[in-house]
């Protein structure tokens, strides 16, 4: 069974209440429920807050503020009861995800706040924290219920009160304080505690984060995970999250970034994408790099990153990313390969209805004030063939919603793939453009797909046929396809991706299809909807996060791909090594010699790497570790709690 670390040889934790145990200020919350119910008191509430900020950054005294506010609110017990609720919403997320740590070290983790022991202790309760665990003020109520003030010969009612409250648990052992305010500094300063950290999860106070720098004893903790992590507790992570960097670039969808920050993680964003000297600088540190399809992650790139761990590619394709070199270096990579399939196909249904029905030459004229009704050239797609080449996700789809308008659906693919309602699979190209009245690629973004539709391919298609292309900008020869739209040989096409694209919206775009009639250009947005950018980001953030947290490897497109549950009760080991012999009988030696039971074993190969996660059911030694790191072939080790 699972193990933690004997409480015994811990230090003890104490934790401010408002702003680190919880996101927010008691007293702050209780002045807006209180203005809720009566407006009238909005020069209540304003005070309130002043007099908590002055107190917490140490600008007056913390008695004087305390009496202060309590005498403005004047709150009921009902009213102190509703704040309770309220607060058991408002725990911090990095203390709430381990709860557990507080279930299995009963009396080492309390409470010491400037606040008050009526709203304190319901909501510490429900992690363990016992009443006699709890340090903080009282309430003194009148006859009818209503908080007049607060008890004074409570040291914590004063200034430096909560150095002389700790002494009254007289504990055995180091103490350690982490808080977001001066009063909690003040602690440590005060030769209370042997440690402090400047909890900034919630909120970083100036003054409290400047005082820990230059000694050893203070630091700053952007979660409770890097406190249990320094401390020797086993928290629910083995490396704590807030320390772990994340980059997103070119503007991965918002849903992304807040998955990720609500899990703890340091989140970087930028708009733009980045060349290779840009990308190379900014990925020092960072053990997730998340990227769309401007980006490209080359070789030099890899070989630059010190702790990288996975690429999140939010988008379909995966060609900007150099996947062998990913691999060799045991660096994870994944995509959102479903999430815009929709978002393509109705665009490229739009464009066959608009080309067909020549309604973009219409408008072109009718911007120039040209009034032009006729039925010449006007068609509908109801009975048309239209060519799919590439029967992929997109494709299929494709074939679905092109037979709904009443099209004949024929599709090209080099692997058998599942025909979808009465679409008619073609064995030969060829025969398909002779017989296709519309031309739709949905091709990958491999190197070697590149110009494989060019002047002979336009030359095989129906005259006046149309030609649409929402794949990959490499895979068609732009040249053919302007001279083949030059000379009438095909009627108009819709064209979304280019050999060449613009890194940002700021640089220029230019292209050989600029101004020839019947040709619509769009800047690469064919998945570019806010449903499908949304699906992309939380297909892919999900990907991520699953593989950091747990080492699931589903959907990943280099990694041998292994479905793995949470990791509770337990150990695990994830191993991501050269495929060489060997690995595995060295990985099972290292377990036996130091008495290490393993509960699960899986072993996941592909052409150029092997993937072992064992689970264990006690803690081990860091020479095992090491032992481990050290096996013949290793490109990657971690462990999880």
């Amino acid at each position: 069974m699972h193990m933690a670390p004997s409480s015994a040889n811990l230090a003890t934790l104490v934790l401010d209440f408002d702003s680190t145990f919880t996101k927010v200020e008691a007293l702050d919350v209780l002045a807006e429920q209180l203005f809720s119910s009566d407006p009238a008191r909005l020069t209540d509430l304003n005070a309130i807050k002043e007099l908590t900020e002055l107190a917490m950054s140490g600008e007056i005294g913390f008695g004087e503020a305390l009496q202060k506010r309590i005498q403005i609110l004047k709150p009921s017990r009902e009213d102190i009861a509703g704040l309770a609720e309220t607060l058991k919403r408002q725990v911090s997320d990095s203390i709430g995800r381990n709860l557990k740590v507080f279930q299995e070290h009963p009396g080492k983790i309390r409470i010491i706040s400037g606040g008050f022991h009526e709203f304190i202790e319901p909501v510490v309760a429900d992690y363990g924290i016992k009443a006699e665990h709890v340090l903080a003020n009282r309430l003194i109520f009148d006859d009818n219920g209503i908080a007049t003030g607060v008890e004074q010969d409570n040291p914590l009612s004063k200034d430096g009160g909560k150095i002389i409250a700790l002494q009254s648990w007289a504990v055995s052992g180091q103490v350690v304080m982490i808080g977001d305010g001066w009063t909690d500094f003040e602690v440590f300063k005060g030769g209370g505690a042997d440690r402090f950290y400047a909890f900034v999860e919630n909120i970083s106070r100036e003054k409290v984060v400047a005082a820990t720098t230059g000694n050893e004893a203070t630091q700053v903790a952007a979660s409770f995970d890097e406190v249990l992590h320094n401390e020797g507790y086993e928290g629910r992570y083995s490396f704590p999250r807030s320390r772990m960097k994340m980059l997103m670039l070119e503007n991965v969808h918002p849903v992304a970034i807040a998955h990720f920050r609500e899990e703890g993680y340091d989140v970087s964003t930028l708009k733009g994408a980045l060349d290779e000297d840009a990308l190379i600088e900014a990925i020092q540190g960072v053990h997730v790099l998340g990227i769309r399809s401007k980006t490209n992650v080359t070789r030099k790139v890899l070989d630059a990153a010190d702790k990288l761990m996975a690429i999140g590619a939010f988008c379909i394709g995966t060609n900007q990313i150099d996947l062998k070199a990913a691999s060799e270096k045991g660096v994870a990579v994944f995509n959102a390969p479903y999430s815009n399939t929709r978002s393509v196909v109705e665009m490229v249904m739009g464009l066959t209805v608009v080309l067909t029905r020549n309604i973009y030459s219409k408008s072109i004229q009718m911007h120039t004030g040209k009034w032009d009704k006729s039925a010449t050239g006007a068609h509908e797609v109801r009975n048309k063939t239209i060519g799919i080449i590439g029967y992929g996700a997109i494709g299929s789809q494709l074939s679905v919603l092109a037979e709904a308008f009443g099209m004949r659906v024929i599709y090209y693919d080099v692997a058998e793939k599942l025909t979808m309602g009465n679409a008619k699979r073609y064995r030969s190209l060829d025969a398909l453009l002779a017989e296709a009245d519309v031309v739709s690629l949905h091709v990958d973004g491999r190197a070697e797909n590149k110009n494989i539709f060019g002047k002979a391919q336009f030359a095989k298609m129906k005259d006046g046929a149309l030609f649409i292309n929402l794949s990959r900008g490499h895979v068609v020869d732009i040249e053919a396809l302007a001279e083949a739209i030059r000379s009438k040989k095909i009627y108009g096409a819709g064209v979304d991706v280019f050999p060449e694209e613009p890194r940002t919206n700021d640089d220029p775009f230019d292209s050989p299809l600029m101004g020839l009639d019947n040709v619509i250009l769009s800047p690469h947005i064919g998945g570019s909807t806010e449903e499908a950018q949304e699906a992309i980001g939380e297909f892919a953030s999900e990907r991520l996060l699953n593989f950091i947290s747990r080492g699931d490897t589903t959907f990943s497109v280099n990694m041998p791909n292994v479905q793995l549950s949470e990791v509770e009760g337990r150990h695990r080991f994830l191993h991501i090594h050269k495929n060489v012999p060997g690995v595995m009988a060295s990985i099972n030696q290292i377990m036996a010699k130091y008495n290490l039971n393993i509960l699960a074993q899986h072993l996941k190969t592909n052409e150029q790497l092997g993937y072992v996660i064992v689970d264990v059911d006690r803690g081990y030694s860091k020479e095992a570790l090491d032992e481990l790191r050290a096996v013949n072939g290793t490109l990657k080790f971690r462990s999880l709690v």
